[in-house]
Formats: structure tokens, sequence, C-alpha cells
């Protein structure tokens, strides 16, 4: 389908997207139960700075720091890499090549369509975030929340084309799963979500600086707690859209070379 055709279906797809996160409302409701990992951190934290703060983070920034965590994580979740493998497995990602739009568009719109639930749990969150601790929860100025939104974007991306390019190992193994796991477990030391990037030592926080798990939390949850002025924004800012441009690259090269192997597999 051309470009034109995918974008004319984009709105229908999202729809169908909201109505299958509507319908199954309670399996979501588990996965949000299953990210409420921030909220343990954030007693752990506390409990640490209640007599002295821990680098410049007292115990009024760590929960400030953590429900913006746990909000971000809703925003920036994907789960396209469980999907990818189990149609492959199955054999049933046959049924989506037959559409005239690519199912890389389709997985977009499905992850995409459970935004609206999540914001019913984001938006109190964060306005209760605002309330008790003060406008410092969310971007001070009109410039801190153009990055904000457009770091909160590149974070869904970079979360969603991993998941693709993880998945669409399952074209080439019998299961891409067990890479998932080993990207997740990754993701959770080094992305700011148990613990702020800033608090390891500096040769590790340089280096986290160039991987991209930081850019799925950590830069956003940055950026919305007016942890950065406008040139250090800008820069860790240019370092996420470099991540999402290579893994988009990546992702689209390792499915366009798995489906390949699909079609001689099943045909």
């Amino acid at each position: 389908m051309s470009v034109r055709g995918t974008l004319r279906a984009l709105p229908t797809l999202l729809r169908v997207g909201v109505s299958e996160a509507v319908a199954y409302r309670a399996e979501m409701l588990v996965w949000v139960l299953g990210t409420t990992m921030p909220f343990i951190s954030m007693a752990l934290w506390t409990a640490v700075a209640r007599y002295e703060p821990v680098g410049r983070y007292d115990s009024h920034d760590f929960v400030r720091y953590f429900l913006a965590t746990f909000s971000v994580r809703q925003m920036t979740g994907a789960y396209a890499a469980w999907q990818i493998n189990y149609e492959v497995r199955q054999g049933t990602l046959a049924m989506r090549l037959l559409r005239p739009i690519s199912p890389l568009w389709s997985y977009a719109a499905e992850n995409l369509g459970t935004f609206p639930l999540r914001l019913l749990l984001v938006v109190p969150l964060t306005l209760f975030s605002v309330f008790t601790l003060g406008t410092r929860s969310v971007p001070g100025t009109a410039w801190g929340w153009g990055l904000f939104l457009l770091a909160l974007v590149g974070g869904w991306l970079i979360t969603f084309l991993a998941n693709v390019l993880i998945g669409s190992l399952s074209l080439y193994i019998e299961s891409s799963n067990r890479v998932m796991d080993l990207w997740f477990a990754f993701f959770l030391i080094c992305s700011g979500y148990l613990y702020p990037v800033e608090l390891f030592p500096p040769v590790l926080r340089g280096l986290l600086d160039w991987l991209p798990f930081r850019y799925q939390i950590g830069l956003p949850v940055e950026l919305m707690t007016n942890a950065h002025g406008l040139t250090g924004a800008l820069g860790l800012l240019g370092r996420q859209w470099l991540w999402v441009a290579l893994l988009l690259g990546l992702s689209i090269l390792s499915w366009k070379r798995g489906l390949k192997r699909f079609a001689a597999y099943g045909g």
C-alpha cells in the first residue's frame, strides 16, 4: 500500500486498537499492575534519603522522580515482540500479510491503542504529584514541554522498534523471547527505571549515555522533572533520536529479510 493509503488507513487501525484495548481491559490492568516497580523503588529511596540527600535528591525529589517514572513507563510501553514471536510460531502472521498494509503499522496501531486507557491513570497521578510536590513535577517552560513530548515520542519509538527488531528474530530462530528477556534485564538496570541514572558512578553514567535504555525512560523523566537546561536537554535528545534512526533501519532490514524466510517456510 502507498504512503497515502497507509495514512488514510491509520485512523481506522487506531480505532481498532482502542477497541481491542477496551475489550481486553482486564489484561491491560494486569500489565499496569506489573509495572509498579517504581513505587517499590520510591519507598526504598525515600527511606534512604530521609535524613540525608542522595546526590541532589531528597525524599521529595525521589517521590517526584518515581511518580514521573511510573507515568512515563505507561506512555512508552510496547509489547510487539511477544505478538510477533507468537504469531510467527503459530503461523497466524500469514493472515496479517494478506492485508494490504504492512503488519508493522498494525502492530504500532494496536500498541498505541492502549494510550487512552493509560491516560486515565497517568493524568490523575500527575495532577496528584503537582498538587502535593509542586510544579517541578512537570516541565516549567514552553520549551521544556516541547522537548519532553519529543522525548516521550522518542522513548516510545525506541521501545517499539526494539520490540520489532527482537520480535523479527523469531523469523530466524525458534523463539526470540529469551532475547527480549535479556533486553528487559538491561532495561531495568540501565534505563533509570529503578534508580536515577545520575546516581551511577561517572564512568558508568558516561557509558549509559551511549546506550539506548536511558532514552526509553530516564530522559523523558528527567525532562518532565526539569533536571536539564536547554543545551543539555538538546544534546541528550539528539542522541535519543540517533537511536530511533538506527533502530528504525535495523528493524525494517531484519523484518524484510526475515519475511523472505517466512514465505519460503510457509509456502
